[in-house]
């Protein structure tokens, strides 16, 4: 059994049904927000329910004994050694896209009733090959780096130190960011040397090695404005224009196909607009939020914080990461940050600001005007993610008006 592996239930709790199915469970996510960890703590589970070790199989491919396994015939000779005795076994690949040609192993043990689980380069799980060869024989499970809840209770189940003051400890999860390796390294400086060697790694392992980049310097820099213009109103056009006036002349096919790059990789997530009364999404007006604000923090030498873009940003995750379909918003001529849907339609719209000082109540009814929702009943305003900023007349959060 695994001991200390933190186990995030909001995770968990979507895998747990699947756990004896033979559909095969892939596990996806920005590179180190923890996806072998949920497989260990998956692991703990069976065995603290009594499966047994002998019925577990767990290959770590980027690890000690392992990484000579290339080829799909090493990899199966590999499992075979391991299974132990008859009955029904879980097998568990971590790293996986480390074996080209992985999926005839995997999907031939899931066709023999084995239990097969799955984390690796975000660049190949979510590409076209793996959804050809293996359709209809697998599920996705998204994971996101650590959200502030998750942050304060791993510290506090690795007996790691609390600041009694939680608006300081919440500047420094802004700062520091959601990667859970972060929480062993006390110093601030390591932290942020640790994220930018995380970014360095993506490039070299998700991107550059999956795809080759035609001009390095365009590819930079659109990286670079992604992650400088988070939480932004992002146009393509504007972006081509900017580049041409330095000297960069590049197409919007090319710029494009660069952001899909650093979107597989989970760098950034596209969250795009949605008008309520066409009831239409519009591709073209878009955001870009970061998958880690310490992506931001950790390649910039300005960590003055800005709670405008940061807490937009963290609420986008935080509701990508509770299986929300999320949007940007529109109400007929009225902005909200972002209208969201559950997976039994039901919608809520949700405003991120930086203070709240009586202003809420009026616009509720702007908003209720806007929609056509003015008089009923049954609506209401809640505070969510709300810290105080110093003064009792002053909150930072987001208000969410529902139905």
């Amino acid at each position: 059994m695994y001991r200390k592996v933190y186990p995030r239930e909001k995770y968990l709790s979507r895998i747990r049904p699947f756990y004896d199915s033979d559909i095969i469970k892939v596990i996806t996510g920005i590179r180190r927000c923890g996806k072998s960890f949920i497989l260990k703590a998956i692991i703990n589970e069976l065995l603290s329910s009594g499966k047994s070790e002998d019925s577990i199989i767990y290959i770590a491919l980027d690890k000690r004994g392992y990484k000579n396994i290339k080829t799909p015939d090493q990899l199966e000779k590999k499992i075979e050694e391991m299974i132990k005795g008859e009955g029904f076994h879980y097998l568990f690949i971590d790293e996986v896209q480390n074996v080209k040609g992985f999926e005839s192993v995997v999907q031939a043990y899931a066709e023999d009733g084995f239990s097969v689980f799955l984390t690796g380069s975000n660049s190949y799980l979510l590409s076209d090959e793996i959804t050809t060869k293996l359709t209809g024989r697998y599920l996705t499970f998204e994971t996101f780096t650590l959200d502030f809840s998750e942050y304060l209770e791993m510290k506090k189940f690795h007996g790691l130190p609390i600041d009694q003051d939680l608006y300081a400890e919440f500047d420094e999860y802004v700062l520091n960011g959601g990667f859970p390796k972060t929480l062993e390294l006390p110093d601030p400086e390591a932290r942020q040397y640790y994220t930018r060697g995380v970014i360095g790694e993506i490039f070299e392992k998700d991107i550059k090695t999956r795809k080759r980049i035609s001009n390095l310097a365009v590819f930079e820099r659109v990286q670079s404005f992604l992650l400088n213009n988070y939480s932004a109103p992002f146009s393509i056009s504007n972006l081509v224009d900017e580049l041409k006036k330095e000297g960069l002349s590049t197409k919007a096919t090319t710029v494009r196909s660069y952001i899909e790059d650093l979107k597989k990789a989970k760098i950034v997530y596209e969250c795009n607009r949605f008008d309520l009364k066409s009831k239409k999404g519009i591709k073209r007006d878009h955001k870009y939020y970061l998958g880690d604000l310490a992506i931001y923090f950790s390649l910039n030498t300005d960590n003055r914080l800005s709670y405008g873009p940061s807490l937009e940003n963290i609420v986008y995750l935080y509701l990508a990461s509770q299986n929300y379909q999320v949007s940007i918003g529109k109400i007929g001529n009225l902005e909200c940050d972002f209208i969201v849907r559950d997976m039994h339609q039901n919608y809520a719209y949700i405003q991120v600001t930086y203070t709240l000082r009586g202003e809420d109540a009026e616009a509720t009814e702007k908003i209720k005007e806007s929609t056509g929702l003015s008089g009923t009943s049954g609506m209401d305003i809640r505070d969510i993610s709300s810290r105080w900023t110093g003064s009792e007349t002053s909150r930072k959060g987001c208000i969410i008006l529902m139905q």
